[in-house]
């Protein structure tokens, strides 16, 4: 996998002319799982932007780092890392199999991981349907079709479980689970305990 770790230092950010928090230290490694805890408002969607850099820094750094050392920051948001927000990113009127191919390609997958996606999240029943058509727990299952469809070492998660069933909330833990154990990262905010073992990541200003 491209990234290897992720290290931030001293971080600070702000939403408009409020400040969210600063000097914030994490250290990313591995197999590991960080869940960002904190109340509305207290910089959790803020911080995963920032890491795949949609937002810039007041203050502080975001390194990654590689098999071989550091990586260049665009080099590994580019082709290391899966943002997963709470907007699904998905384009209404396209059948639920073609949304999937083409976000799986956009990211570098293959017709081998599509398959590997619909079978992961119980994909195969809704694919003939358009995404408008689609709940919300499905339009959700869809959407994380792409980190099981294009690997990428680093998950980027904000409130992944929101709109999922009991059933496939506990698929996707399994799914996650798989992934640290391949020695993938995960960074999510989530209310509820996530369902596999994570550090706690409090963030206040």
């Amino acid at each position: 996998m491209l990234i290897s770790k992720v290290t931030i230092e001293g971080l600070a950010l702000a939403r408009g002319d409020r400040l969210l928090f600063k000097g914030l230290n994490l250290a990313l490694e591995p197999g590991r799982a960080v869940a960002l805890r904190g109340r509305n408002g207290a910089g959790k969607t803020s911080l995963l932007r920032a890491v795949a850099g949609m937002i810039a820094p007041l203050a502080g750094q975001i390194v990654f780092e590689g098999a071989q050392g550091p990586l260049e920051a665009e080099e590994a948001r580019a082709l290391g890392l899966h943002l997963m927000g709470h907007q699904d990113g998905l384009k209404p009127g396209r059948l639920a199999r073609d949304e999937l191919a083409f976000q799986a390609c956009w990211c570098g997958g293959d017709e081998a991981g599509i398959a590997r996606a619909m079978q992961a999240l119980d994909l195969a029943r809704i694919a003939d349907l358009e995404v408008r058509k689609l709940s919300a727990g499905q339009r959700r299952r869809l959407a994380l079709g792409r980190l099981i469809a294009a690997p990428r070492a680093l998950w980027l998660l904000d409130e992944p479980f929101a709109p999922l069933d009991a059933e496939h909330r506990a698929r996707f833990g399994e799914l996650m689970t798989r992934h640290l154990d391949a020695g993938g990262l995960i960074l999510a905010a989530a209310h509820d305990p996530l369902p596999i073992e994570s550090d706690g990541l409090e963030i206040s200003a």
